[in-house]
């Protein structure tokens, strides 16, 4: 079985090759461009199966190379892991506002890099064959579809980023517990994620603004977490 293909978007050649290297050497197969527009070219005439996106390019940035991603049909559910030289959490949160599935901060370590990369291709064949073993959610005038990943609300499709879907399904499979963001992010990245209690929360409200009226069913729960209402 071929690995699988992926992107990486980076405008320094030294730490493109790096990135290329290191993907090739395990077994990865590897497209790159320099430039945001390039990126946003190849990823809606190929299929990819992850694009490693850094922030600072020059003409169009990796935040608005993300942006276009996520309004384009074909490539909205491309996993992205952004990289970024400042470290700044405003960077991060934006970028996980955008849909985002993670992120680096150079310098990086290679073997980190690929802990991500593979971290991140193994929950998105994971969540693949746990949905076709788990039927339809139905509540609230939703239907979640765990196999096909689709959600469709009072029989109107929501798109959502990878990580949006992971947590209303996490939350609504299990309506009137409570969820902490701890476990909010173990299930959506794994237990070795590093993120902070403001990306969880950048998340769910994305996740609200685009479910509208009906994100009120998430209910916050101070000092806690979240959860899905479990009664109208």
């Amino acid at each position: 079985m071929s690995k699988q293909k992926i992107l990486a978007v980076e405008d320094d050649e030294d730490i493109l090759e790096l990135i290329r290297y290191n993907l090739e050497k395990e077994g990865y197969r590897v497209e790159t461009a320099e430039t945001g527009e390039a990126a946003v070219r190849k990823a809606d005439a190929e299929s990819f199966d992850l694009m490693l996106l850094d922030l600072m390019l020059p003409g169009m940035d990796g935040l608005e190379v993300a942006r276009r991603l996520k309004k384009n049909t074909r490539t909205q559910t491309l996993p992205i892991i952004m990289i970024t030289a400042k470290g700044e959490e405003s960077d991060i949160v934006t970028g996980l506002e955008l849909g985002a599935d993670d992120y680096i901060t150079k310098p990086f370590s290679p073997r980190v890099m690929i802990a991500r990369v593979r971290s991140i291709l193994r929950r998105a064949e994971k969540e693949e064959s746990v949905g076709e073993e788990n039927p339809i959610l139905k509540i609230h005038g939703f239907e979640i579809h765990p196999g096909r990943r689709t959600v469709h609300l009072n029989h109107e499709p929501v798109d959502l980023t990878f990580s949006e879907f992971q947590i209303l399904y996490t939350l609504a499979k299990r309506p009137g517990w409570v969820s902490t963001r701890y476990q909010i992010v173990e299930s959506v990245r794994g237990s070795d994620y590093p993120v902070t209690d403001r990306s969880v929360d950048v998340q769910i409200v994305g996740l609200r603004k685009k479910l509208g009226t009906a994100g009120d069913y998430i209910e916050t729960v101070r000092g806690v977490g979240y959860r899905f209402k479990e009664k109208t």
